[in-house]
């Protein structure tokens, strides 16, 4: 049996700025022949997320930062080829960290992949937005940290993002008035007309701060924050005494290479509650979530849009999609057919 090539993108620089293809090295090699407890898996699709961002580089995180010289970090969904574990059977489909790679090894125990269900009535790459760990970061930072109420204003910082449009649909869900703050005419009335919320502001018209008043006459009870920078101060200027944030990313500064400030006045005149999250803090509940999810996308209630771009060379480049705006909902690329 002819041992296949594996393509790897390995960090050679750390990005200062826009992440470009001369921060890796793209390397080929024979693919890894599983042992006792492991298999070998064929990645299908990568997940590209602003984290990518954070693990380039050596800032204190929640993960070590991939060293240089290591392939590069990345999520992903792909099929046991090749299997030495209990755990895996040949044409299973598996979710976890697969790297900016063709084929990795899934391993048993704490690093385990997890094993998606036979006949998934769901398309793989959902299973990396609104039904994974998209879904799930938007589920509990949402519900567990923001506590929305019926008839309360949540507002959603990129919201035509993965995270925040899938946010906004859960708090539409929970009978939230639903406010999403997103880039340019189309995406606003993706927002509006596709997604449902009540209003949408283009943060790059020059009138955003008068729309952004305009949207929420009555304040803003939760900020599901995804942003930071100017966007964030403006919002929280506007949230109402004793209102929530759950702090999901600040992605307008990870390629600046600046620390991000802000100013806490409104946080304490207001009494904000500001609460910063990592969904792994919910692991040992993501099956019920998923769950939940799974039910609101079959029945319609859960849009699932994606950005899909095809090959595994183009992950450097695609990756500054979600800093300047290119995608729309979950950006993936697509490394190889099922």
């Amino acid at each position: 049996m002819t041992v296949p090539e594996n393509r790897q993108f390995r960090l050679k620089a750390r990005p200062t700025g826009r992440i470009e293809r001369s921060h890796f090295d793209f390397a080929t090699q024979p693919a890894p022949e599983p042992g006792p407890g492991q298999a070998l898996v064929r990645v299908q699709y990568l997940s590209l997320d602003p984290t990518n961002r954070i693990w380039m580089s050596d800032m204190d995180q929640y993960m070590p930062p991939v060293a240089i010289g290591e392939v590069m970090r990345g999520g992903g969904i792909g099929v046991v080829m090749k299997s030495e574990s209990d755990r895996y059977q040949v044409g299973d489909h598996v979710m976890g960290l697969t790297g900016w790679q063709d084929y990795c090894l899934a391993d048993e125990g704490e690093n385990a992949m997890a094993v998606l269900p036979a006949n998934l009535p769901i398309p793989l790459s959902a299973m990396l937005g609104a039904c994974g760990m998209t879904g799930l970061t938007a589920y509990f930072g949402l519900l567990e940290i923001g506590r929305p109420q019926v008839g309360e204003t949540v507002l959603v910082s990129a919201a035509a993002g993965a995270v925040g449009s899938v946010v906004g649909q859960i708090a539409k869900i929970r009978g939230c008035r639903v406010v999403g703050i997103a880039g340019g005419e189309a995406k606003c009335r993706y927002l509006l007309d596709e997604l449902g919320f009540d209003a949408a502001v283009d943060y790059k018209a020059s009138d955003w701060r008068e729309q952004l008043a305009a949207a929420t006459p009555d304040g803003i009870d939760v900020n599901f924050e995804n942003v930071g920078g100017e966007i964030m101060e403006a919002v929280m200027a506007r949230m109402n005494l004793f209102g929530r944030m759950p702090l999901c990313g600040m992605i307008s500064g990870y390629n600046s290479g600046e620390p991000m400030r802000a100013d806490f006045s409104s946080i304490l005149m207001r009494r904000i509650e500001v609460r910063g999250f990592i969904v792994s803090d919910f692991m040992d509940r993501f099956p019920a979530a998923t769950q939940e999810l799974a039910t609101w996308y079959l029945e319609g209630r859960l849009k699932h849009q994606e950005t899909v771009i095809d090959g595994l060379e183009q992950a450097p480049e695609a990756v500054n999609l979600l800093f300047d705006g290119g995608n729309r909902g979950k950006l993936v690329v697509r490394v190889s057919d099922d």
